[in-house]
């Protein structure tokens, strides 16, 4: 393009700034989406990583566990002189209760996990109250 041909920036007319306006939005929110995935994979990457550590480590000790309910069923028979049948029913009822405390908890901390895209939303919401 000849030098004379050129507009220069201060010469632009509204449309064309209209539209390098839109571009630059189209392009900003397009990066911000990218964010949004990157973060997305990371925390749904970490949540992954935690839920594997804890069907390990639940396998290891439930796999201890049963060798120590056994352990435990028969020193009531043997030593306290409860019959088996009652020595199993009671390891079991206050095995379950600790279990289920364990479950609860576990719950509890997943649902305060935060997946939302917090930094992209932010970016959006600042984009947006820039626009207005």
């Amino acid at each position: 393009m000849h030098p004379a041909q050129q507009t220069s920036k201060d010469e632009r007319s509204l449309g064309e700034l209209l539209g390098d306006l839109t571009r630059d939005i189209i392009t900003l929110v397009r990066q911000e989406l990218t964010l949004a995935k990157a973060e997305m994979t990371q925390k749904a990457a970490h949540i992954g990583k935690q839920m594997g550590l804890l069907a390990a480590g639940g396998a290891l000790a439930y796999a201890g566990l049963l060798a120590i309910v056994a352990a435990i069923v028969v020193l009531l028979d043997r030593v306290v002189g409860l019959p088996l049948w009652l020595a199993a029913l009671l390891v079991g009822v206050v095995i379950a209760g600790i279990g289920g405390a364990l479950v609860k908890k576990a719950l509890g901390a997943l649902k305060q996990e935060d997946l939302a895209p917090r930094q992209t939303l932010e970016t959006l919401n600042a984009i947006k109250e820039d626009i207005r």
